[in-house]
C-alpha cells in the first residue's frame, strides 16, 4: 500500500535524517534498553493526523503524559517495527495489518529512563476504532490533526525544573512535551507542515493537565 502524496517530502527528508535532527542528546554506542514507538499518520476528511495516547495518571513513570504508542522490545521482536506494532496492539488495539511501515528513524536516547528509542513512521491505510485496552496504563487515545498541531496558537516552549527547555503542543486536551514533542516537532518541520510560531512563549513545568474536549474522545476510528 503506497503512502499518500502529502507524505512524500517527509519520506525524502528522512532518507538523510540523523539523531541530531531530533534531539540534542547523543545516543550512546552501547547500553540503553532497546524500545520503539509508532508514529502513525492517518487521514480524516482529507486532512492528515497522528495517533497519540495519554498515559494513566497512576503510572510510576511518565504519568499523565501524551505519547506515541510503544514500549520496550521483547526478545521475539524481529525489529523496531515489530516492537512498535506489538505495543500499539497491546495498548490501543491497533490492528497491525491496517498499517504500512514507511521508515525507521535513528535510535534516540532518553537519559532519564535509559531507553534507546527507535521511532517507526507508518501510514494508517485502513483506519479503525481504537481505544485504551489497559485503562491502568492508557487513559485515552486521540487522533490529533496536523493542522491543529502546527497552529501557532497551539505551540509553545516548556521549561523543566532541571533547566531543560523544549517544544510543546496543546491540542484537544493533550499537553504534549518532552521526547514525544521533540520528535513530532522535527517531523512537522521535515514534512513541510510547520508554520512560524512564538518560541518566546514559555511555560514552566509542572503545569496542570488540560481537560479533554468532547471532540477528542477516548475511542477513535
Amino acid at each position: 500500500m503506497s503512502a499518500p502524496s502529502w507524505l512524500r517530502q517527509l519520506l525524502d527528508r528522512l532518507g538523510t535524517a540523523r539523531a541530531e535532527d531530533f534531539t540534542r542528546v547523543p545516543t550512546p554506542e552501547e547500553g540503553g534498553r532497546a524500545s520503539a514507538v509508532l508514529v502513525l499518520l492517518g487521514e480524516q476528511d482529507g486532512e492528515p493526523d497522528v495517533l497519540m495516547l495519554q498515559r494513566a495518571e497512576t503510572l510510576r513513570n511518565h504519568a499523565g503524559q501524551p505519547a506515541f504508542p510503544g514500549g520496550a522490545s521483547d526478545p521475539e521482536d524481529v525489529d523496531a517495527a515489530a516492537t512498535a506494532l506489538r505495543e500499539a496492539d497491546e495498548e490501543v488495539g491497533l490492528q497491525p495489518e491496517s498499517v504500512t511501515v514507511l521508515a525507521q528513524l535513528p535510535p534516540l536516547w532518553i537519559p532519564v529512563s535509559d531507553f534507546v528509542v527507535t521511532p517507526v513512521l507508518a501510514w494508517w491505510h485502513e483506519p479503525h476504532e481504537v481505544h485504551p485496552r489497559e485503562p491502568a496504563e492508557v487513559a485515552r487515545v486521540a487522533r490529533l490533526p496536523v493542522a491543529e498541531l502546527v497552529d501557532p496558537d497551539n505551540r509553545l516552549m516548556v521549561r523543566h525544573p532541571s533547566g531543560w527547555v523544549g517544544p510543546a503542543f496543546e491540542v484537544r486536551g493533550m499537553f504534549v512535551w518532552g521526547f514525544t514533542a521533540g520528535v513530532l516537532s522535527a517531523l512537522l518541520e521535515m514534512g513541510g507542515w510547520s508554520r512560524p510560531w512564538p518560541r518566546d512563549r514559555i511555560a514552566e513545568l509542572p503545569r496542570p493537565a488540560p481537560q479533554p474536549t468532547p471532540s477528542a474522545g477516548d475511542d477513535v476510528g
